[in-house]
């Protein structure tokens, strides 16, 4: 499969699990700000906001992958993949801030020393939402694993920090059924503080995609081993890798038999870029410099 073909395959199965949370985050939505609001919970209210806000992340997320599946062009010759790591630091944001408004309207809330009283419509709301955005979260991890996309890992958190939320929500209730009045809003500020962790945590992947870090471990021996496999290739040195978005930036000198005419050298290359390219899950753009296979250029 081409790089290409690689990205396009990517990009079609982000779109079809961003639709999918879609439609769970509206009907979460609806249904937890209702109860939240017939039942005066502050915790279900915020937690509704929090579903309403991954509404945001999608289209922020939908955006972000329509802009890096453009091709390189004069102005971007190494393509728009950071399209899709700016979005995820969109999304990262949004979370810091939901998380922060929440802690701050629990804090007033308890401030006014408003007390809230258990309600089982809460309970029921928080425990469906739990199930659905769980189950969501995995589906999305999962194709953001297979996919190597680092918006959608993050909006997979953004699914997973909903479930939490709502755990934090059956945990105010509880402690509401045990007479600690303020549990409601004790339980939205750890919604606050999870989701805020979240968004940091987003923020830290996509600042280190941005100063260049190369890829994962596995991934680097997982190249390696591809390079030491090819008979024609007698050594190999300064490989450097990067991640723009989805795509895997890498770079190599080969060395190989200095007897060879500049046609099957070239050849050599060729099969080994194709090599890495069929080997390699991700979409990859590779350049290789030949040299050779003399003492002095083996370092």
């Amino acid at each position: 499969m081409k790089g290409e073909n690689k990205h396009d395959a990517g990009a079609e199965q982000i779109k079809s699990v961003t639709y999918l949370g879609i439609a769970v985050n509206i009907a979460l939505a609806i249904i937890k700000i209702a109860v939240g609001l017939l039942a005066a919970s502050l915790s279900l209210l915020a937690d509704g906001v929090h579903s309403l806000s991954d509404l945001a992340t999608d289209a922020v997320l939908l955006l972000g992958v329509r802009l890096g599946a453009k091709g390189p062009d004069g102005s971007h010759p190494y393509g728009h993949g950071r399209a899709e790591t700016l979005s995820a630091g969109l999304i990262a944001i949004v979370l810091i801030f939901v998380g922060g408004a929440m802690i701050y309207y629990a804090t007033m809330a308890i401030a006014r020393e408003k007390v809230t009283t258990p309600c089982l419509g809460v309970l029921a709301a928080a425990i469906i939402s739990i199930a659905a955005k769980e189950w969501v979260y995995r589906v999305t991890k999962r194709t953001a694993v297979r996919s190597h996309s680092p918006a959608l890992y993050a909006n997979a958190w953004h699914h997973r920090s909903d479930a939490l939320s709502s755990v934090a929500v059956v945990i105010g209730y509880i402690s509401l059924e045990f007479g600690f009045h303020y549990g409601d809003q004790a339980a939205a500020i750890a919604v606050g503080t999870m989701v805020i962790w979240v968004g940091v945590r987003v923020i830290s992947d996509c600042l280190r995609e941005l100063a260049e870090t190369s890829v994962d471990s596995a991934t680097v021996e997982h190249i390696k081993r591809i390079i030491s496999a090819d008979p024609s290739v007698h050594g190999w040195h300064k490989l450097r890798t990067r991640t723009v978005g989805r795509e895997v930036f890498l770079d190599l000198h080969i060395l190989v038999d200095p007897e060879l005419n500049v046609a099957a050298a070239h050849e050599v290359t060729v099969n080994l870029e194709k090599a890495l390219d069929e080997q390699i899950s991700r979409p990859t753009n590779i350049t290789i410099h030949i040299e050779p296979d003399v003492p002095e250029m083996r370092q």
